[in-house]
């Protein structure tokens, strides 16, 4: 188990790890970077990062970081920061669904996303609505109990 940290800035989904890494392939996780100067996860995505960096997976191996830009600063129609992140996406069988916020960051993480999952077709879809519930796709595809 590799503990994270505290998460994300206003994370209303009390720090799942969903928002802030995951792991793409055997051995490889990804972890957002800030996007802008006022990102203000950046400090929260360095710290995760370096703590994967140095860490091993279940067989002992070094984890390989690689990082996706952050959808940065986004506020809510109130002027709070909310916890956007691209990283709440979901694999299905052949195609990656990716949240975006309309920010400037969201074509330079898919397509980062896309060389991640070259096998799937890595798709983009407006997630601000799903957000003011808490979480994004990931969250919302989650079991349910009966």
């Amino acid at each position: 188990m590799i503990w994270l940290g505290e998460g994300m800035f206003n994370d209303h989904t009390d720090g799942h790890v969903d928002n802030l890494a995951r792991f793409v392939a055997p051995g490889v996780v990804a972890v957002p970077v800030g996007f802008g100067a006022d990102d203000p996860n950046s400090a929260a995505y360095a710290d995760a990062a370096q703590r994967l960096a140095s860490s091993t997976d279940a067989r002992g191996a070094e984890l390989q970081v690689v990082r996706l830009p952050s959808p940065g600063r986004l506020l809510n129609q109130d002027g709070d920061v909310v916890p956007a992140s691209h990283m709440n996406f979901i694999i299905a069988n052949e195609a990656v669904i990716m949240p975006t916020y309309e920010e400037r960051a969201a074509p330079l993480a898919l397509d980062l996303l896309q060389s991640m999952f070259p096998e799937r077709k890595v798709i983009g879809l407006p997630a601000r609505h799903i957000l003011t519930g808490g979480g994004s796709f990931h969250c919302i595809t989650q079991q349910e109990p009966v």
